[in-house]
C-alpha cells in the first residue's frame, strides 16, 4: 500500500470545516497519511471505557479521535482564515505557501 503524500502537517493549525467540531481550530498532534486522518488537539473527543485496573480506577477516558483529512484545512495566521496550501520550490527544497497571501510555512 502506497503512502499518500499530505500537505498538513504535525504542528499545524487547521480549522475544521465538516462535521461536529465544524469552525474549531487546533493543533494537529498526529498525522496518518496512510488512512488519510489527523488528530486535531481537543477536538473531535470521544469517551472510552476500559476497566478500572488498580493503577487506574477510573473506567471512562477522553481522548481525540481522528478526522479525515478532507474535512480540515491549515489555518494561516496572516490571513486569519483556512486556506489553501500550494508548493513553491526554491533551490533549498519545497516550501509551503498560502493561496491567499503567499506566506511562506515552515
Amino acid at each position: 500500500m502506497s503512502q499518500n503524500k499530505l500537505k498538513i502537517k504535525k504542528g499545524d493549525t487547521v480549522r475544521v470545516i465538516a462535521g461536529k467540531a465544524r469552525g474549531k481550530t487546533g493543533k494537529v498532534l498526529r498525522v496518518e497519511p496512510a488512512r488519510n486522518r489527523v488528530i486535531v488537539e481537543r477536538l473531535n473527543m470521544v469517551k472510552r471505557h476500559k476497566r478500572p485496573t488498580p493503577g487506574n480506577p477510573q473506567g471512562t477516558l477522553e481522548r481525540e479521535a481522528p478526522i479525515h483529512v478532507s474535512n480540515v484545512m491549515y489555518y494561516c495566521s496572516r490571513c486569519n482564515n483556512a486556506v489553501r496550501l500550494g508548493i513553491k520550490r526554491t533551490e533549498s527544497g519545497r516550501l509551503r505557501v498560502c493561496k491567499q497571501c503567499g506566506a511562506e510555512t515552515e
